[in-house]
């Protein structure tokens, strides 16, 4: 794909990303660093942090900054924040960390919910007020963009914590554009459609009856899957200084996919009991490969 925008568009800026040390995160972070950001990077587990900075130094060298951080805590956040700032204030802030898995929500413990609720609702949300607050003393015209999806419109099916946080942060998008509006703080956010990545796709498409709607290509009016590229050209424009008017809004980049349906879990409905308990045995397996590489 031709590149859209200059690798300078985005020169001086620092942005962190939430969750950059993998999946979209990790997209996310090196197409904002080849087009000029300097990229801090958080999340729990230091080794894929590592691994994004390498790649990111690799495509353009410069460095990036690593965090460990677990979202879930807010006094964490703070000192997160409170380290970048000794090196001087962010420009912007992706909230990209989240977390997800399919299930019958009659089986969600409260454990399992509450994961899901802290890390999307909470962790974008205490990132952003830490953010804010920062800016609105120091004069600084910030930009927040939240990566969420399009259930925030229609709901979904088996995958309900995840589709309730995610509104939650397109309400604060809205919300929050207005309060902070005067300020010349920006937030928006992006409703990427199906983009397979492997930590994502194995907790959403664990199991071959798993496949239905919203994870296949046949779905989507385009007949197949969004390219990395084409996110990271939406989002570094929406990270730059030339849209500045533009603030409140959730952009869904899912190549009509949300308009033609079904872009939801819905049709799991016609899974079996087995199928359901070999889809959780999959996802309980690749969360505890995760849990096995987090550094805090």
């Amino acid at each position: 794909m031709t590149p859209l925008f200059d690798s300078t568009a985005l020169a001086g800026k620092r942005i962190l990303v939430t969750g950059g040390g993998s999946g979209l995160g990790r997209e996310l972070a090196i197409g904002l660093a080849m087009h000029g950001a300097n990229i801090y990077v958080c999340g729990r587990r230091e080794s894929v942090l590592k691994e994004t900075a390498q790649i990111i130094k690799e495509k353009t060298g410069s460095e990036t900054g690593i965090l460990t951080c677990d979202l879930r805590d807010p006094e964490m956040i703070e000192a997160m924040m409170d380290k970048i700032w000794a090196d001087g204030p962010l420009d912007g802030l992706v909230n990209n960390a989240a977390a997800n898995f399919i299930a019958p929500t009659k089986d969600i413990s409260p454990r399992g919910y509450k994961a899901i609720q802290s890390t999307v609702m909470d962790g974008s949300f205490y990132c952003t007020l830490e953010c804010g607050k920062r800016w609105i003393k120091e004069g600084i015209k910030g930009t927040v963009l939240s990566n969420l999806v399009t259930w925030v419109w229609t709901g979904s099916a088996y995958v309900v914590p995840a589709s309730m946080a995610k509104s939650a942060i397109n309400n604060m998008t809205q919300s929050l554009a207005v309060e902070w509006g005067g300020y010349g703080i920006r937030l928006n956010a992006v409703a990427p459609g199906p983009f397979p990545t492997e930590g994502a796709w194995e907790k959403l498409n664990p199991i071959e009856g798993a496949s239905v709607g919203a994870t296949q290509s046949d779905q989507i009016p385009m007949r197949r899957y969004g390219k990395m590229e084409e996110l990271q050209n939406l989002v570094v424009f929406l990270m730059s200084d030339a849209c500045e008017f533009l603030t409140g809004q959730t952009i869904a980049i899912d190549g009509g996919h949300h308009l033609a349906a079904p872009s939801t879990f819905a049709d799991l409905a016609k899974l079996s009991e087995q199928e359901w308990a070999e889809a959780k045995e999959k996802i309980k397996s690749a969360s505890e490969r995760d849990k096995k590489m987090r550094s805090v």
